[in-house]
C-alpha cells in the first residue's frame, strides 16, 4: 500500500514508491528505442528490410502517441493503479509474443501494438500517481526529475543493453528483457503504489473525441513514412491528418458548449508556458529519438559494425544525457527552466555540428563519440525542465488530462523523428549513405533550431523546484 508522501516522510517512503514508477518510464523508453541496434539482425533474421524495421518502430511510437490522451482520460475514469496494471500485462504479453515472431505481421503485432497500447495506458498513470502522492513540492520535483532523467536514460540505453543482450543471445532475448523487467515492476507497485483517489465515473468517456484524436495522428505519421514511395500520397495523408484532427478540437469545442465531457479540455491549450513547453518536449524527443535511428543504421548498415559496437558507440549520447539528468534538481534551484530548455538545444545543435565534422574527416571510430556526447548532455538537460513547465501550469484536477497530453505530445516527437530521420535515410541510404545519413541529421538540427527558438519564448518560467513541481 503507498503512502502519500509529505514533507515529514523519510526518504525511504519516496524511493518505495518512485521505483516502480520510474522503471515503467524507464522499460518504456527502452523499448522505444532498442531496436534500432538490432535493425540488421532483425530483418535478417525475419526476411524483412531496413524499412521494414522502422516501420515497426515508427509504429510503435505511434501507438503510443496516438492513444496516450485516452490513455489519461482512462486512468482517471477507472483508477490510475488499474490502468497502470492494464498496461503492464498488454506491455509484457506484447514482449513474449515479439520474442517468438517468426515474421514482421507478429513483430508488429507484439511490439508496434500490444507494447504501444500498453505503455499508453501505463505512462499516464505515472505522473499522475507522481503528481498526487509527492504532496511536497520539492520531492515532487525530485520525483519529476527521477522519472524523466529514466525516461532519457532509457531511451538513450536502449541501444546499449540491446546491443549486449543481441550479441551475447540473440535479438530476441531483448525482448524476454523486457518482460522480466514488467514482471519486477508488477510485484514493486503491487507493494508499494496505491490509487490516492476513487475514480471518476461521472462523465461518460469521450469515445468519438479518442476515435479523431488517433486517426489524425496517425495519418500525419503514415504520410512521412510514405515519403519514399510517392510525394502525393504523403501530401494526401498528412492534410488528411491535419483535417482529421481540425476536426476532433471542433468536436472538443462542441461538447464543451454543450456541458458535456469532453476527451481533452480546450483549457490546456490557453496557457502560453505549457504551449511553449509541448512544443520543446515534442522536439526534444524527436532529435532523440532521430538522432539514435540514423546514427544506428549508419553505423550497421554503412560502416558494418555489429549490435554491439553499435551500441557502445551509442554510450557516449548515454554518458552525456545521465550526466544532465542527475545534475537536473540541482541546476532547477540555480536556474530558470527557459535558461536550462535553451542551453539544452544549443548544446545538442553544436553536439551534431561536432558529429558531421570529425566523421567526415575521419572514418575512426572515436570521431563519434565527441558530437554524440554533446548531444545527449543538452537534451538530459531539458527534458526535466520541459515536462514541469507543463505539469506545473495547472492545477491537481487537470493533471491527468495534460499528463495524457504532454506523454502524447513526447511520443508524437518520438515517432516523428524516426519517421522523418528514416524516411530521409531510406530514400537514399542505398545510393548516397553519405550525404543521406548528413541530410538527416541537418534536418534534426534545424528542428532543434525551433526548440531553441520555443525556449526563447518561455523567458519568465520559474526555476522547477519552485513552480509548483
Amino acid at each position: 500500500m503507498a503512502e502519500q508522501v509529505s514533507p515529514g516522510r523519510p526518504s525511504s517512503a519516496l524511493r518505495r514508491v518512485l521505483v516502480p514508477l520510474a522503471l515503467a518510464q524507464f522499460i518504456c523508453s527502452f523499448a522505444g528505442s532498442n531496436m534500432n541496434v538490432m535493425i540488421n539482425d532483425i530483418s535478417a533474421d525475419l526476411d524483412t528490410t531496413v524499412a521494414g524495421v522502422q516501420l515497426a518502430i515508427t509504429l510503435f511510437l505511434l501507438v503510443m502517441a496516438a492513444l496516450m490522451i485516452p490513455g489519461g482520460k482512462l486512468a482517471d475514469r477507472y483508477g490510475r493503479k488499474r490502468c497502470l496494471n492494464a498496461g503492464l500485462a498488454l506491455f509484457g504479453l506484447g514482449a513474449l509474443i515479439s520474442a517468438v515472431s517468426p515474421g514482421l505481421p507478429m513483430l508488429i503485432f507484439g511490439n508496434s501494438l500490444l507494447e504501444g497500447i500498453g505503455t499508453a495506458l501505463l505512462i499516464p498513470p505515472v505522473y499522475i500517481l507522481t503528481t498526487l502522492l509527492f504532496a511536497d513540492l520539492t520531492g515532487r520535483a525530485r520525483a519529476f526529475g527521477v522519472i524523466n532523467g529514466m525516461a532519457g536514460i532509457g531511451a538513450a540505453t536502449g541501444p546499449l543493453l540491446g546491443g549486449l543482450i543481441a550479441t551475447a543471445f540473440s535479438w530476441r532475448a531483448a525482448f524476454v528483457f523486457q518482460a522480466l523487467v514488467i514482471v519486477v515492476i508488477v510485484v514493486l507497485s503491487r507493494r508499494h503504489v496505491a490509487d490516492p483517489l476513487p475514480p471518476d465515473r461521472t462523465n461518460p468517456f469521450d469515445i468519438v473525441g479518442a476515435v479523431l484524436s488517433a486517426a489524425g495522428l496517425v495519418l500525419v505519421v503514415l504520410g512521412i513514412l510514405m515519403a519514399d514511395d510517392n510525394w502525393w500520397l504523403t501530401a494526401g495523408f498528412v492534410l488528411a491528418g491535419v483535417l482529421v484532427l481540425a476536426g476532433f478540437f471542433q468536436w472538443v469545442r462542441s461538447r464543451e458548449r454543450a456541458g458535456r465531457e469532453a476527451l481533452l479540455s480546450t483549457s490546456l491549450f490557453r496557457n502560453r508556458a505549457s504551449n511553449l513547453g509541448l512544443i520543446t518536449q515534442n522536439i526534444q524527443w524527436l532529435v532523440l529519438m532521430g538522432i539514435s535511428f540514423v546514427v544506428s543504421a549508419f553505423l550497421q548498415v554503412v560502416r558494418g559494425y555489429n549490435p554491439i559496437q553499435t551500441g557502445l558507440i551509442l554510450t557516449a549520447a548515454t554518458v552525456g544525457l545521465l550526466l544532465s539528468s542527475l545534475a537536473a534538481e540541482r541546476l532547477a534551484k540555480r536556474r530558470a527552466q527557459h535558461t536550462l530548455i535553451m542551453a539544452g538545444f544549443l548544446l545538442t545543435i553544436v553536439g551534431i555540428v561536432v558529429f558531421l565534422v570529425l566523421v567526415a574527416v575521419s572514418k575512426a571510430a572515436w570521431t563519434f563519440l565527441p558530437g554524440l556526447f554533446l548531444a545527449g548532455l543538452g537534451i538530459g538537460a531539458m527534458l526535466t525542465p520541459s515536462v514541469n513547465v507543463v505539469q506545473s501550469s495547472f492545477p491537481e484536477e487537470l493533471q491527468g488530462e495534460i499528463s495524457g497530453l504532454s506523454r502524447s505530445v513526447s511520443n508524437l516527437g518520438s515517432s516523428l523523428g524516426a519517421a522523418i530521420a528514416g524516411t530521409i535515410l531510406v530514400v537514399q541510404l542505398g545510393s548516397r549513405p553519405g550525404s543521406s545519413y548528413a541530410a538527416a541529421l541537418i534536418v534534426l538540427a534545424v528542428l532543434a533550431l525551433f526548440g531553441l527558438v520555443a525556449a526563447f519564448f518561455l523567458r519568465g518560467s520559474r526555476p522547477a523546484a519552485r513552480s509548483g513541481l
